[in-house]
């Protein structure tokens, strides 16, 4: 490790940003992996990019720069490169007389140094530097952007041979019937849009055969948008090189099939899940994107403050007992599951996963994906990490009797347990396991209970503030007068909320990403009580009040208040 990196290190510490342990984790971890140690802050998002930025400009004395991608001119990207900016992590940023003004995220690589110089000395320029945040770094690097045209590029050159491809129903392996020319096409486009997908922060790739045409779609922010339309020709060719990265079989075309593969995309390493699934038209691929930088969040990225984050931190800092999450499928409890574990991920603890399936690899976990199809479901995966020695056991989902019951045994008996369930709200979650069948008496093994949502966080180039009409006051000044008066000081009245209008930034949508509402609540010595008297929904709800617990209306009341998210999404979303 570099004497800077142990200078930024003292400092996070020294700033109160990291705990000993959790740096001396990470020098092992530099040591080992050879990667830089900003690299590692980034990928187990300790220390929010900006921060990080600003502690390392402070210790190097280089100047810290704000990059707005929308005002480089493109024209420089013709002086840095896309593959010298990707080896190098460097950017341009202005050009201004005789003055290149460059980005840098690793301003002490000397090598990263010599390129610039060069390439200021070879277009007679003088250079300056300034030091950026990661997340400036991947917003210019989405800048070059050369998907369209490498995609008109290799329809073009494929053209004269698409006669002799054959259309979708007819099974052909992509080795057979076709040339080195006609094969390079194929798999530039298929790169291409794997590569447009984690430059975009795609979640999702969809390719799938229309009638006359062949849809790519990727989902953004919870949504499917169209990114391109090709000929129906390109179907097979297409799907046949997604499945020999997956390892599937390309000439079985009538049932589905489920492989993955990992490949290194800007620098980093990438996973894409893949699904495949029959149509008339035609088989169509999913691929999930499993990329760390994007999926792993820490827990003030995922919307969790306050009185809520108070009540989780409580909850991990027991020794033993159930932390359960609820929501319906895609409100992000698998990504809040991987921000508790990375919090309790120490040396000094076992931590075993039960996953269906391990989206992503997290060092220091012992991940395991279950295989109903050779029984190797949750239930018989339990009994087995408990032969493992564990101290702290991820299970992700409970979904029947059994593994409710392995899992309830497992927190009485001195495990720190995580999971979900599938309920409406967070008060819901004891009478659910009541119903997979277990006792009243051993609901107390739960320590923490919590529930969740996703929706749109407002973009904050564009955002603009307005006094809502006196409906939406009422409701605001009725939600808040069920929270902590603390929180709600910080509002005057008349309320100002925020809507999404529209920019460069965010592609005219008015949001950027997505934000949780949350509601949590624990396990009370007067809840124990409740349970020990009958399982009755409105007096668990009473002591959830008497906790002041905020409910996912009023999480969202509050970061409407706060310009995170529109009012009209909470109301929706939590209604």
């Amino acid at each position: 490790m570099t004497p800077a990196s142990k200078q930024i290190l003292d400092e996070l510490l020294r700033q109160g940003l990291l705990g000993e342990s959790l740096i001396s984790e990470i020098v092992k971890d530099a040591e080992y992996s050879k990667k830089n140690v900003g690299d590692i802050i980034h990928e187990r998002q300790l220390v929010k990019d900006v921060t990080f930025a600003e502690v390392k400009s402070k210790v190097l004395g280089i100047p810290y720069k704000k990059v707005i991608p929308e005002e480089v001119p493109e024209s420089l990207f013709k002086l840095i490169p896309e593959e010298t900016a990707i080896s190098y992590k460097v950017i341009p940023i202005d050009l201004t007389k005789n003055l290149l003004i460059a980005g840098m995220l690793y301003p002490e690589d000397e090598k990263a140094q010599d390129v610039l110089r060069f390439i200021a000395k070879r277009e007679k320029h003088d250079l300056g530097i300034y030091l950026i945040s990661r997340e400036d770094y991947d917003a210019v690097l989405r800048k070059y952007n050369p998907y369209a045209n490498e995609i008109s590029a290799a329809i073009q050159f494929i053209k004269p041979s698409l006669k002799n491809i054959s259309a979708p129903g007819r099974v052909v392996k992509i080795e057979e019937g076709m040339t080195i020319q006609e094969e390079a096409p194929i798999i530039k486009i298929v790169a291409s849009t794997l590569r447009e997908a984690v430059v975009q922060k795609a979640s999702d790739i969809h390719i799938e055969p229309q009638r006359n045409r062949l849809r790519i779609r990727f989902r953004l922010d919870g949504d499917l948008q169209e990114v391109i339309s090709l000929p129906l020709e390109l179907h097979q060719s297409i799907i046949s090189r997604v499945k020999v990265l997956a390892e599937l079989l390309i000439d079985e075309t009538r049932r589905p099939q489920d492989g993955r593969f990992r490949t290194m995309l800007l620098g980093r390493d990438i996973d894409f899940r893949v699904a495949t699934f029959p149509t008339p038209a035609g088989e169509k691929v999913e691929l999930r994107v499993l990329d760390p930088t994007v999926g792993l969040k820490g827990l003030e990225d995922l919307g969790l403050e306050g009185l809520n984050q108070d009540v989780i931190n409580q909850g991990l800092n027991k020794p033993f007992g159930m932390i359960l999450l609820t929501g319906p499928t895609g409100s992000g409890k698998t990504t809040t599951l991987y921000a508790l574990l990375q919090i309790l991920n120490k040396v000094e603890v076992n931590i075993v996963s039960l996953e269906d399936p391990v989206e992503y690899f997290i060092d220091g976990l012992n991940q395991s994906q279950v295989r109903p199809d050779i029984g190797y479901d949750f239930a018989s995966g339990l009994r087995q990490i408990l032969r493992q020695d564990p101290d702290i056991i991820m299970v992700g989902e409970i979904r029947d009797k059994e593994t409710a019951e392995l899992a309830v045994h497992a927190a009485l008996t001195g495990h720190v347990v995580l999971s979900t369930l599938h309920t409406n709200n967070s008060v819901g979650v004891l009478p659910r396991l009541k119903d997979l069948g277990i006792s009243t008496f051993l609901l107390p093994a739960v320590n923490l209970m919590a529930a969740q949502r996703l929706i749109s966080r407002l973009c904050d180039a564009c955002k603009e503030s307005f006094i809502p009409p006196s409906d939406i006051q009422k409701i605001i000044e009725e939600e808040l007068g069920k929270i902590d008066p603390k929180v709600t000081k910080m509002f005057p009245t008349p309320y100002q909320i925020y809507r999404a209008v529209g920019c460069a930034k965010c592609k005219n949508k008015g949001f950027i990403g997505r934000v949780a509402l949350f509601e949590v609540f624990q396990m009370t010595r007067e809840l124990t009580e409740i349970l020990s008297e009958s399982l009755n929904e409105n007096r668990i709800l009473d002591e959830a009040r008497r906790q002041g617990m905020i409910t996912m209306r009023g999480d969202g009341i509050v970061k409407a208040l706060r310009g995170l998210v529109s009012i009209e999404e909470v109301l929706r979303e939590s209604s």
